[in-house]
């Protein structure tokens, strides 16, 4: 015979449960089921990247070669291939996977709020670069079409990411990648670096260790299978090829004059002057306006000041104010010995 008192202590536990796990909105059951609806879309979005991706750079795509490069389950991307498939965003001929044009627009739109995010990281923020990837690929999935908008109001309407990689408009239009890969350019080639690929990661790490500035002007003076070999700011480069493809460089086809001595200030030595000649593209946001407001502004005539006795940083004399940099901060200030 059950017990009237611990029957209704039952019911009262399952009531509780019931109202925690159902309760519309912020319930456990709906939060599971929300989660689960944006890992899907996730899913679905990442692989309509891949696809333009795949197809922007000339090369086929099968679901072998999404499930190699996406680090989802075989299984979970089979079926988000499947869903996407019925809703006629992708379609496949044979073994080749594609995009169709409503799946190329959708493909599109996150890769807009991917290039924005990052170039608002990049200017409004402190963030490292090698963090701009990783969150920008956070927050693709979970900005609106109407915020992304205001995102790129607020950015000025940007064409190009912090990378150089163009960002597509509301509209889907995409401009122009100018340039050809550093790694093809022929010795005595003068160019300007335009863009700077971030994938793969360890590739892009090489080149962030090397400070190669994207906006820089360069002189090819050594190319072969072996190595490639440039001057830039006054600084010799030495890239292994495979480094070199992830850079796109403008050939100029007359040397600007003017940027002929140009060196970093973090090659200036003591005892030495300098003028400045401006501050690199690759010094954004905060970090450029703080630098202005210091006094780093063009014809403005600068000399180190004091020496650390690590020999970084380096204090410099700047309209009668002595202001320490790190080289690394140092080597965006462009300067013409005097």
């Amino acid at each position: 015979m059950s017990n009237p008192v611990v029957n209704l202590i039952i019911f009262f536990v399952l009531l509780v449960l019931g109202y925690y796990v159902f309760k519309p909105k912020n319930g456990w059951f709906w939060i599971f089921r929300n989660n689960l609806k944006v890992n899907q879309k996730i899913v679905s979005e990442d692989i309509l990247k891949l696809l333009f991706r795949y197809e922007d750079s000339g090369e086929n795509a099968s679901i072998n070669s999404l499930t190699r490069s996406l680090k989802f389950s075989d299984d979970v991307i089979i079926d988000a291939i499947k869903e996407l498939s019925i809703k006629e965003l992708i379609e496949q001929d044979g073994e080749v996977l594609s995009l169709t044009n409503e799946g190329r627009d959708y493909a599109l739109k996150i890769i807009r709020v991917h290039r924005l995010w990052e170039k608002y990281l990049a200017e409004k923020t402190g963030f490292d670069k090698l963090e701009w990837h990783d969150r920008a690929e956070e927050m693709e999935h979970k900005l609106s079409h109407e915020e992304t908008n205001l995102l790129a109001t607020e950015l000025g309407q940007p064409m190009y990411d912090p990378h150089g990689d163009p960002i597509p408009t509301h509209k889907g239009r995409v401009a122009e990648l100018k340039g050809e890969l550093l790694s093809k350019l022929p010795v005595n080639t003068i160019g300007r670096i335009t863009h700077i690929e971030d994938e793969p990661d360890v590739i892009y790490k090489q080149i962030l260790a090397e400070n190669i500035h994207i906006g820089s002007q360069i002189r090819v003076v050594e190319s072969n299978t072996k190595r490639i070999v440039f001057y830039s700011e006054g600084e010799e480069f030495v890239l292994a090829p495979v480094v070199a493809a992830n850079l796109t460089v403008e050939v100029l086809e007359n040397e600007i004059h003017e940027e002929k001595d140009m060196i970093r200030l973090s090659s200036l030595k003591e005892e030495e002057t300098a003028t400045i000649v401006g501050i690199s593209k690759e010094c954004r946001g905060d970090a450029r306006r703080r630098l202005l407001d210091l006094g780093f502004v063009k014809g403005t005539t600068i000399k180190i000041n004091m020496v650390s006795p690590l020999k970084n940083p380096k204090a410099y004399s700047v309209k009668g104010t002595s202001i320490a940099l790190r080289d690394k901060q140092a080597s965006r200030i462009l300067i013409k010995k005097d």
